[in-house]
């Protein structure tokens, strides 16, 4: 019985977790893209302008676009968990359930170089993950903020703190799952 339990509540999760989005239900069936991607493409503009908006798709903001070195850099996004099936930065179940259970967060670089015949273009994916390393547990409790009775003459207008000191990232490599959900979304909208 308890696997029958199980097998229910992993169908009603699954949707929730992303599986069906951009880039989560396409890939799954179709061979990985390769990385650096061939676009053969004759108007450069056209071709990062559709770059751009996959990238908007994956709800990525962009921190920097430098046409003269081809390259387009977006912000760090904290990972989406597995109640937020809207955004999808987190490819797949697993990646999911870790943003749920860890703070993590994922920047986006690419890279677009002409080729050397001049017919197209190679667009290199770069997925980065990191994971939030806390210094400590947080001095905060609910009740914090509330005058004690027993020290009546003690006025503390500031009773809330926060963190001791500032959270540190440790890099957790690239991430190859959104590497090719998004090259997947590229090869559709170059295509298109």
């Amino acid at each position: 019985m308890p696997a029958r339990v199980f097998r229910v509540l992993l169908c009603l999760c699954l949707p929730l977790s992303g599986c069906a989005g951009p880039g989560r239900a396409p890939w799954a069936n179709v061979a990985p893209a390769t990385n650096p991607l061939y676009v053969a493409a004759s108007n450069e503009e056209v071709l990062w302008e559709r770059t751009v908006d996959v990238l908007h798709d994956f709800h990525f903001e962009l921190a920097r676009e430098n046409r003269l070195a081809r390259v387009i850099e977006t912000d760090w996004r904290v990972g989406s968990g597995l109640l937020e099936p809207w955004h999808h930065d987190s490819v797949g179940f697993t990646n999911r359930l870790e943003s749920t259970l860890q703070s993590v967060r994922r920047r986006v670089q690419i890279t677009i170089i002409p080729d050397d015949r001049g017919a197209g273009y190679l667009v290199n994916v770069a997925a980065f993950k990191e994971f939030e390393d806390l210094p400590g547990v947080a001095a905060n409790s609910p009740g914090g903020a509330t005058f004690s009775e027993s020290t009546p003459l003690e006025r503390d207008l500031n009773p809330v703190v926060g963190q001791s000191s500032p959270s540190t990232w440790i890099p957790a490599g690239r991430d190859l799952a959104l590497e090719q959900a998004i090259l997947t979304n590229l090869q559709a909208a170059y295509s298109g």
